[in-house]
């Protein structure tokens, strides 16, 4: 089915990492594993605020954590540890929860900058490599073990860590699971499939199971596919398609409403709402260390991690 073409809209530069944090002439361990030959100064994502307004970061291939001043001036390195943090999001009671590729989940002190083990594996099982997470209102949290899966593997996961503590694999054949948000409800998790290209629904009843799970919205196009993903007061749904400079903004229907356009790169990977009213977009920008900035008609949803 097509559509009419989505509006256009603007971002510009917020914040860059500044020169003393870029790493030249070395080529990480996950970086040669993405197929990546050339020497990365480095690779930022998992945007998440904290109450006081400032924006953290990951730097995935160094095992690196900014914190970006509200007014986007000043960058600190909070954490410095032996991992690849991929996905952050900041638990109700400040603890800094991350999605781990190397090590699993994590958890930071934000004070002591202090970096260790949450969950490192599924029973006796490693994981793949953990991609991004999400907090429920009711403390639930839901993360994706994605690691090399795509179309060739469908074995990635979708996992939720109750509050209670048990944690349940939820779907097992996903073909590369990355960003994930929750929809208004809490009745479903809408999951970004990279390499299928597509965003999927995955529909849970009162009890948490999960049933009839499909494709919401499938892309196209791009090197990359669909990455991080947040959404807005009005359920509709923020892509990032890596490889293609772009975010989309889906309505609840999943119909195409908006295109943010990258001011810098292409390699667009993961956004949060922030900012005034919460109604600015930042937008993390991995070629060129950028997080760039979009003014947006809806607020986003105010997460879990925000309360």
């Amino acid at each position: 089915m097509l559509y009419a073409p989505p509006k256009d809209l603007e971002t510009r530069v917020f914040a860059t990492l500044p020169d003393k944090f870029r790493i030249e002439g070395k080529t990480a361990a996950w970086t040669k594993g993405q197929g990546r030959t050339q020497p990365t100064d480095s690779f930022i994502e998992g945007p998440s605020f904290d109450r006081d307004g400032n924006l953290y970061i990951v730097d995935i291939p160094y095992g690196r954590i900014f914190r970006i001043s509200p007014d986007g001036k000043d960058v600190e390195l909070s954490a410095e540890y032996d991992g690849e943090p991929n996905g952050l999001k900041i638990h109700k009671d400040g603890r800094i929860f991350i999605a781990d590729y190397r090590n699993g989940i994590m958890v930071m002190d934000p004070a002591s900058g202090q970096v260790d083990p949450f969950i490192d594996r599924e029973l006796l099982d490693p994981f793949k490599g953990c991609n991004d997470l999400v907090f429920a209102s009711n403390g639930d949290l839901y993360f994706t073990d994605q690691g090399m899966t795509g179309l060739h593997d469908p074995t990635g996961k979708l996992y939720r860590k109750r509050a209670n503590g048990i944690l349940e694999c939820l779907v097992d054949n996903v073909p590369s699971p990355n960003g994930l948000v929750l929809n208004l409800e809490e009745t479903a998790v809408y999951l970004n499939v990279t390499r299928a290209n597509a965003v999927w629904r995955v529909p849970m009843r009162q009890d948490g199971s999960v049933f009839k799970v499909g494709t919401f919205i499938q892309l196209s196009g791009s090197l990359g596919g669909p990455d991080g993903i947040a959404v807005d007061e009005d359920g509709n749904l923020a892509v990032v398609q890596f490889g293609s400079g772009s975010v989309w903004v889906f309505s609840k229907l999943g119909e195409p409403v908006y295109r943010i356009r990258s001011c810098r790169g292409l390699g667009t990977t993961n956004v949060a709402y922030g900012g005034p009213e919460n109604k600015t977009l930042y937008i993390t920008e991995s070629d060129s260390g950028a997080v760039l900035a979009c003014d947006m008609p809806v607020a986003g949803r105010k997460m879990y991690s925000h309360m």
